[in-house]
């Protein structure tokens, strides 16, 4: 069963590890990018460690070729040094193209959810439950488990798919309390639904079963385990105190898991190597930044990378901003529009400047790490009312037309200014490079509008961390030292993302081969499942017993 690239592969340990090796090799003289981050732009003069070839030929690359560089997709005038470093990263990453999984899992039928069953779900999550909800029902079925438990579960939209509409026997297990209530109250709902839809149609089928609900936080590989081995055999838990009464009666179980953030992914496969009554794991990893890491040195240690004993062997790590940059989705920037691309820039960009306003007025808070959350958002709705409409002043006082507002420019502004999402990111409405005949003024204009953004955005930001605000003259003199570097940041960080998949690659690489290091009783692969520009983090890591 072929799941890999052409030049690369993934079918056995050996050539799993040969695969990792040319990745570790790859990206060694590149820790300068795997280790940086953009928000330190300015404060350490990123751009200087760039190929001055590169950066000489990116910094007037349109904005769209830059999104494209993180797929791997490279422009022929480009220096061949930079041509050979796109193209060797894509040839080391991980392959995203949906698989066609009937090949893979013969019989898989991927129905389309019912209005029931996808109440609350936005099209992202009904995706990836469709899909993931027939794929873990056809491996259930193919090893004969007698329950699924669906690990980190949240609002319990996979386990009550699998419960209603497969027919299996679900546990589902999240840490959080309020998920579980949530989950309860959405089950019985569906379970109404269900109820009557079967006495009508179908009176000598008896009430469909519900999920069962474990309110608790997996903090082991110990505590997991407990947790299936108990869960075929009881009601709805919500008292951790309960693990540990483990049933004597032998039952066959699969575990999976939709996006189980963190090391929970990592517990999931090594509860499956452990725990003989788990038949097959399905595991697809997110937040890769929250992973544990540095445990090289102690033995038995548990953490979340690395995980295999050829990884561990190299000495290998990566460090959060490595594991912060595996996060990063090359489709999803591949089908931004330019205007939402140019907008992305100017945000790192003010988040970079507005690092150098903590480095000199509050140098004590840098030591803290500081977050600001997602300022961006917020600033974008504050002011793209009044950039428009500068826009339009500006095209009126150097065109021969009338000063007035068109419809559709009304439409526009109106439209921005009932919006409550900020979510403009296919628009050109907020673009600060209007079409101005003039010229002139209008680049002054844009100027100042962009300096009026950094100071929303720094007092923004000031206001997060409780500190108090700055002149105007401050934000002046920390825009004008940044302004002239900003354009780099755009080739800086599509060159940084573009190392993205081939970490998260890395990360996964080593999950299979711990896996595959288990000898010949499992079965185990990596398969993308869903549509990797609907959902970014798309890779199953599948295993079974044989």
């Amino acid at each position: 069963m072929e799941d890999c690239s052409q030049k690369y592969s993934c079918r056995t340990a050996k050539k799993t590890l040969e695969w990792i090796n040319a990745i570790v090799t790859f990206i060694k003289p590149y820790a300068f990018l795997t280790k940086a981050h953009v928000t330190n732009f300015f404060t350490h003069k990123l751009w200087q460690s760039i190929d001055p070839d590169w950066l000489h030929c990116l910094r007037n690359e349109p904005v769209q070729n830059l999104l494209l560089i993180p797929c791997g997709i490279i422009q022929e005038h480009w220096p061949a040094s930079l041509k050979e470093f796109v193209l060797d990263l894509k040839s080391l990453a991980f392959p995203r193209e949906q698989a066609h999984l009937n090949k893979l899992f013969p019989g898989v039928n991927v129905v389309s959810l019912n209005s029931v069953l996808a109440l609350g779900m936005n099209f992202k999550k009904k995706h990836e439950v469709e899909v993931l909800s027939a794929v873990v029902s056809s491996i259930a079925n193919s090893v004969g488990a007698q329950t699924i438990v669906d690990v980190g579960a949240g609002q319990g939209y996979l386990a009550q798919v699998l419960s209603f509409q497969y027919q299996h026997s679900v546990v589902a297990i999240d840490a959080c309390s309020h998920h579980g209530t949530v989950m309860e109250k959405r089950a019985e709902r569906i379970k109404k639904h269900y109820t009557a839809q079967m006495r009508k149609h179908y009176p000598e089928i008896g009430i469909p079963n519900v999920p069962k609900t474990i309110t608790s936080r997996v903090m082991s590989i110990d505590m997991l385990k407990a947790l299936t081995s108990m869960s075929p055999h009881i009601d709805n838990v919500k008292r951790p105190e309960l693990i540990g009464q483990v049933a004597d009666d032998k039952t066959s179980l699969i575990l999976a898991g939709l996006h189980a953030c963190g090391d929970l992914s990592v517990t999931m496969l090594k509860t499956f190597i452990e725990c003989k009554d788990v038949k097959a794991v399905v595991s697809i990893g997110c937040c890769y930044n929250l992973l544990s890491e540095g445990c090289l040195d102690i033995a038995g240690s548990q953490c979340g990378f690395p995980m295999s004993c050829g990884v561990k062997s190299a000495g290998i790590s990566l460090g959060k901003s490595s594991r912060d940059l595996a996060c990063q989705s090359a489709e999803r920037w591949r089908i931004l529009k330019e205007d939402a691309g140019r907008h992305n820039f100017e945000l790192h960009a003010f988040r970079a400047a507005f690092q150098m306003v903590l480095c000199k007025y509050y140098p004590e808070i840098i030591t803290s790490s500081p977050s600001i959350g997602r300022q961006g958002k917020v600033l974008r709705r504050q002011q793209q009312r009044r950039i428009l409409q500068s826009s339009i002043n500006c095209e009126g006082k150097h065109s021969s037309m009338p000063e007035t507002i068109s419809h559709m420019q009304e439409l526009c502004l109106r439209h921005m200014s009932e919006s409550k999402t900020g979510d403009y990111s296919g628009s050109a409405l907020y673009s600060h490079e209007f079409s101005c005949n003039g010229g002139t003024r209008c680049n002054e204009t844009a100027a100042a509008n962009k300096f009026l953004l950094f100071e929303k955005f720094s007092q923004s930001g000031l206001s997060c961390l409780g500190l108090k605000s700055l002149q105007e003259t401050h934000f002046h003199e920390i825009w004008k030292e940044a302004e002239p570097f900003a354009e780099l940041i755009g080739p800086y960080w599509s060159l940084r993302a573009a190392l993205g998949p081939l970490l998260e690659t890395l990360l996964l690489l080593d999950r299979l081969l711990f896996l595959q290091e288990q000898g010949s009783s499992l079965e185990a692969i990596m398969v993308p499942i869903f549509d990797p520009a609907l959902s970014p983090r798309n890779v199953a890591i599948i295993a079974k017993r044989i």
